[in-house]
């Protein structure tokens, strides 16, 4: 087993809390002197940072949504000056409500040292070829990825997503060992790799690192088995940071969370109480290290249970399921965050009143496939066919590149789904 920080990684469990104490204490204070949101909270409970004494109160402190980093847009969430910001980021800069995450120096060396971890744990050193097939742009992954393959010495080749037949020539001409993507691009290269009628022993490809998307064992087993590697998750976020918040070893029992980094929490989504371990709810995260952009108690929104019983891989850090629920209405396919609340913002641009839709999310020959189902009326398309077809044209180029990827468009006979159930995501886990 493989150790990239065997000292931080392997810590005992009282001195997991302890730091974490105290670097909560120091992150309550540094939002507090310099993050206005934080400070209106904490004197509307009458807290300063002082006032923490012990883990146990953390819960005490309101929760931080999603919905406070864009009404804080663009840089009110920002605990540095501007000129200290080193890299902006932004997981959704087409929203009309977007957020921007700011990283410093310092928050970069510790996002290499954190993928450093990861990428060491599942086998990867600085004999390795690692080829990164996600997108590059203004999403953070990629780039963290990139970062600690180049902290453990490794070779990079940053290829983004796209062009499967391609990438798999350079796998096998680069002589890729190591895989970065979403597990259904790693399937559509095994896809590929039947039309090219190429077998998996003319590559050298020995591991799998994926995650931006929800997968299930049945899927890990199949890539396992075509590509002959072995799979891993990673969980990661952008507002917290991205790849490197959580990741599987290769016992594979749960996501060891980086716990001097992170301070993780379960509560349950509907009262907002914390729960006891091993409980199912929603996880809550607050960094402990970044400076740029620090979050307490930040609702990720995924449903998850935590375990800090002991893991055969010998760290110590607590892990979290893998995640396949959660408990608002984003979607979160090929490494991108949908919310329909913004799609309908598209619609309103189109056409008013808002018709009844529903985001229907399907899995098909390992591709996930938005289909936007629009209900029909002679309300919005009284004068027949062609209004329907330029509608239809219209709302599809929009719509596609409000998300970044082709997405479907279709108009459907009233009743042919639940009105009241905007997203229905058919894709098992």
């Amino acid at each position: 087993m493989e150790f990239w920080d065997k000292k931080n990684e392997c810590m005992d469990r009282d001195e997991i809390r302890q730091l974490q104490l105290e670097r909560l204490q120091a992150t309550l204070n540094r939002v507090y002197k310099n993050v206005r949101h934080y400070r209106n909270m904490f004197r509307k409970i009458d807290f300063i940072p002082e006032d923490l004494k012990s883990l146990d109160e953390f819960s005490e402190i309101p929760l931080t949504s999603r919905q406070d980093l864009t009404d804080n847009y663009p840089y009110g969430m920002f605990a540095v000056p501007l000129r200290e910001v080193v890299r902006l980021l932004s997981p959704a800069l087409t929203l009309d409500k977007p957020m921007v995450v700011g990283l410093t120096s310092n928050d970069l060396n510790g996002w290499a040292e954190l993928m450093a971890r990861n990428l060491s744990g599942v086998g990867v050193d600085k004999d390795d070829v690692v080829q990164i097939s996600l997108n590059f742009g203004m999403n953070t992954g990629p780039f963290g990825v990139q970062l600690g393959a180049e902290r453990i010495g490794a070779s990079v080749i940053p290829v983004s997503a796209g062009n499967p037949v391609s990438q798999v020539k350079i796998m096998r001409d680069f002589r890729t060992t190591a895989l970065v993507s979403t597990p259904t691009f790693a399937l559509s290269l095994a896809k590929s790799m039947d039309f090219m009628e190429l077998e998996t022993h003319a590559l050298q490809l020995k591991c799998g690192i994926l995650g931006a998307e929800p997968w299930s064992e049945t899927m890990r087993t199949e890539i396992e088995e075509r590509l002959h590697i072995t799979a891993t998750d990673v969980y990661g976020l952008t507002e917290i940071l991205g790849p490197g918040v959580a990741w599987e070893c290769p016992e594979k029992n749960g996501l060891h969370i980086c716990e001097d980094h992170f301070f993780p929490e379960i509560i349950d989504p509907v009262t907002k109480q914390l729960l006891p371990e091993g409980s199912q709810g929603e996880l809550v995260l607050t960094t402990l290290t970044k400076e740029a952009f620090p979050l307490i108690r930040f609702r990720t929104g995924d449903i998850a249970q935590l375990d800090s019983t002991p893991c055969a891989c010998g760290r110590t850090h607590s892990r979290i399921s893998r995640l396949f629920k959660r408990c608002d209405d984003i979607i979160v396919m090929r490494g991108t965050n949908i919310i329909p609340s913004q799609i309908e913002l598209v619609f309103a641009r189109n056409i008013k009143p808002v018709p009844n839709y529903q985001l229907l999310v399907e899995r098909v020959e390992h591709q996930d496939q938005l289909l936007v189902r629009v209900e029909i009326s002679d309300q919005f398309f009284f004068d027949g066919m062609k209004k329907q077809r330029r509608f239809v044209e219209k709302l599809h180029r929009e719509l596609s590149g409000f998300i970044g990827w082709e997405i479907s468009v279709k108009l459907v006979e009233p009743g042919t789904f639940d009105t009241n159930q905007k997203v229905l995501d058919t894709r098992c886990f």
